[in-house]
């Protein structure tokens, strides 16, 4: 990990944090971010090795995500949708496709969104799978999918009767067959991280054929899924706050004034203990889930914290849309509520409420 750390700090550093404001509105500079990551291959860090991975650890691969989300939210959010898709290919039993897709996805050759969020959702599905012969016929609407003009596909998930979820690769592109179509929104107008292309997108009657399929999943993974990788996002919140203090620091060596000395040096403690402690609850199986709750809970409010504290210090400049604090800002809104669940909304308001 130590060379592929230096090689993600050098490129973060000399080719995205500088530009991170550009990144954060222009698709194009944000793609060309992108592919400076997947040109020293670190597009898909967890796969296997033999398929062209370089097979990071868990604290390894947290390391590099709090290392991206420093640099550029929009960067980093819009990466852990490859990143996603590459795991969930790495874990298939399709060989076939594992083939066809796991060699390219490190550099970039293959660059792949998701569209499971749904699965979260209570109620009627909004996108079913139906079975049929040599496979499954798509029906509904995915509310989320980032990467539109980035990406060229996508892994969907769609519910069958039986509550259990399949996983499928489909076009990221406006597509008709003979009886199917996938069509897309416009862009969503999001707070923060617009270059990331946001859309929803309609699918009638896809076919999706058996060999296109990555997995079967229980009618509750989404949510044992959620629960067990709880501190997943938590390196996200982290970096945003990490970037909130840089901002605050940069911001000191023009104001000479000890109470900005001292709220740096009181926030980066505060955040550097929570990100041990969240590295020791990782390594610890035995974590109980409340305790990890609440870490994701600080990490986040952290986030927001470091942030306004950006944004205090900058003064009145920081109503400018293209300044660093502005953007931090916006990016701890996102990550206030990126892959939120009940539980995490409650422990949030908790803390928001109460401080603790």
């Amino acid at each position: 990990m130590q060379n592929t750390e230096k090689t993600a700090s050098s490129i973060l550093q000399n080719s995205v944090a500088p530009k991170a404001n550009a990144i954060d509105g222009n698709h194009e500079a944000l793609k060309t971010a992108l592919m400076s990551l997947g040109k020293s291959g670190l597009l898909a860090l967890q796969i296997p090795r033999k398929w062209g991975g370089l097979e990071l650890s868990q604290q390894e691969f947290f390391n590099y995500q709090l290392l991206v989300a420093k640099s550029s939210g929009a960067l980093a959010f819009l990466q852990t949708q490859h990143q996603s898709a590459a795991a969930m290919l790495a874990s298939s039993e399709n060989y076939q496709l594992q083939q066809q897709y796991l060699p390219h996805l490190s550099h970039g050759k293959i660059l792949l969104g998701v569209g499971f969020s749904q699965l979260r959702r209570s109620g009627e599905p909004l996108v079913k799978a139906f079975p049929t012969k040599g496979g499954y016929y798509i029906e509904g609407t995915v509310p989320w999918i980032t990467g539109w003009n980035i990406f060229q596909e996508f892994i969907i998930a769609a519910k069958l009767s039986d509550g259990r979820a399949i996983f499928g690769v489909l076009p990221f592109e406006e597509t008709t067959t003979l009886n199917g179509s996938i069509s897309f929104s416009e862009i969503m107008p999001l707070c923060a991280m617009n270059s990331t292309n946001t859309v929803s997108a309609t699918v009638k009657n896809w076919f999706l054929p058996d060999e296109r399929v990555v997995s079967l999943q229980s009618a509750n993974w989404i949510h044992d899924n959620d629960k067990q990788k709880i501190l997943r996002f938590t390196p996200f919140a982290l970096g945003c706050a990490f970037a909130g203090i840089d901002i605050m620091i940069e911001v000191s060596k023009n104001k000479s004034l000890d109470f900005i000395t001292d709220a740096i040096y009181s926030l980066k403690a505060e955040v550097n203990e929570c990100q041990n402690a969240i590295e020791e609850a990782n390594k610890n199986p035995d974590t109980d889930f409340a305790k990890k709750l609440h870490l994701r809970a600080t990490s986040i409010n952290l986030a927001q914290r470091c942030a306004a504290a950006a944004v205090t210090v900058s003064s009145g400049a920081a109503n400018h849309k293209n300044h660093g604090a502005q953007r931090v800002y916006r990016e701890s809104l996102v990550y206030t509520v990126f892959a939120q669940t009940t539980a995490i909304m409650e422990a949030t308001l908790k803390i928001l409420s109460c401080g603790v």
